[in-house]
């Protein structure tokens, strides 16, 4: 038997091709992708642009998917061939120091679904039992393929800990930014405002929450600023909109080896706090699951575009270059 996958062999080298059937190990499970999401980095693992020390060629794309679990291996209970699921793609060892106190992003031995090992871009995926979680039936697979990024943004606002009645800037317009313009409402606060690069995103940007939109400069006294744009510019225009004494929170990741250049007397002299957020911890990324199986959070709705499997190349090349109006892109495997 063999099974499709989305591999990147090198940068610039992508095809979907046939490989052996995966079955699990003791303590693994193997699941079968409904939806796999596609983001930027997939563009940059492409491209080569991606730090080395957290990518292993030849790599199958996906680490945002849902699904439902095929089989399970040895000494797995608790989880049931046919049972829908999603699964941490950021696989924490558990014992390291980061791990012991909660913070799984930065686990000190790095490994990833789509980067250093198999992703969700194919007919198959295999990880580790302890990373599966269960969702509910009544929760569409489309919403939860999209849990992943959602965790990225949510172990981010818990760090920064927004608070009702503040004024919120979202810098970007891409699918980070959309879902922090809808988990940043979770927090209430009284004004929300996107700054685009696209005119088009303004409806959507709308659509989930926002209360302004703006493709020049924007408006400044902001109590928070959130950098979805991974761009080094879009840092500085964060910073430049908060008022005295404000945060920015950093979500978007700029090029490798990109440069941030700022006034030296800036962060002090306007009582600034900056702070960086990578990747999601296992708790983040349990409270998005929870959100979602209570019917609270359905990030389905940023979805405009969906493609087979084998139609990835046009999803990418409306990645890379957007025709209008684009939420997330999303790859349909085998269906929810």
């Amino acid at each position: 038997m063999t099974r499709r996958a989305l591999v990147v062999e090198q940068p610039g080298a992508i095809a979907v091709v046939e490989r052996e059937e995966l079955r699990p190990g003791p303590g693994e499970v193997v699941a079968r992708p409904a939806y796999c999401g596609l983001c930027g980095t997939d563009l940059d693992l492409l491209g080569g642009n991606v730090d080395a020390a957290f990518v292993r060629y030849p790599l199958t794309l996906g680490h945002e998917w849902s699904g439902r679990i095929e089989a399970v291996g040895e000494g797995v209970t608790g989880i049931e061939p046919g049972q829908r699921c999603v699964a941490e793609g950021i696989i924490p060892c558990g014992v390291c120091a980061s791990c012991l106190a909660g913070a799984t992003n930065v686990c000190e031995i790095y490994d990833e679904v789509g980067f250093t090992r198999e992703g969700g871009a194919g007919d198959q995926i295999l990880v580790p039992a302890r990373v599966v979680h269960a969702i509910d039936d009544s929760v569409p697979l489309l919403d939860a393929a999209i849990v992943e990024p959602s965790a990225v943004v949510l172990t981010g606002l818990e760090k920064v800990r927004p608070e009702p009645g503040m004024r919120v800037l979202v810098v970007g317009d891409g699918t980070i930014a959309l879902l922090a313009v809808l988990l940043v409402g979770l927090w209430s606060p009284v004004e929300l405002v996107v700054a685009g690069r696209r005119a088009e995103q303004e409806e959507l940007a709308r659509e989930l929450g926002a209360t302004g939109f703006t493709l020049g400069p924007p408006p400044v006294g902001f109590d928070l600023a959130i950098e979805a744009a991974g761009a080094t510019d879009a840092v500085a225009v964060a910073l430049g909109a908060v008022r005295r004494g404000g945060t920015v929170l950093q979500l978007g990741l700029p090029p490798a080896g990109s440069t941030l250049q700022l006034p030296g007397d800036l962060l002090v002299n306007n009582d600034l706090t900056l702070a960086a957020s990578f990747g999601y911890t296992s708790a983040a990324w349990a409270r998005v699951v929870s959100l979602l199986n209570a019917g609270t959070f359905r990030p389905g709705r940023i979805v405009t575009h969906t493609y087979g499997l084998d139609e990835f190349e046009r999803a990418l090349a409306e990645l890379a270059e957007p025709t209008g109006r684009r939420g997330k892109i999303m790859l349909e495997v085998t269906g929810g």
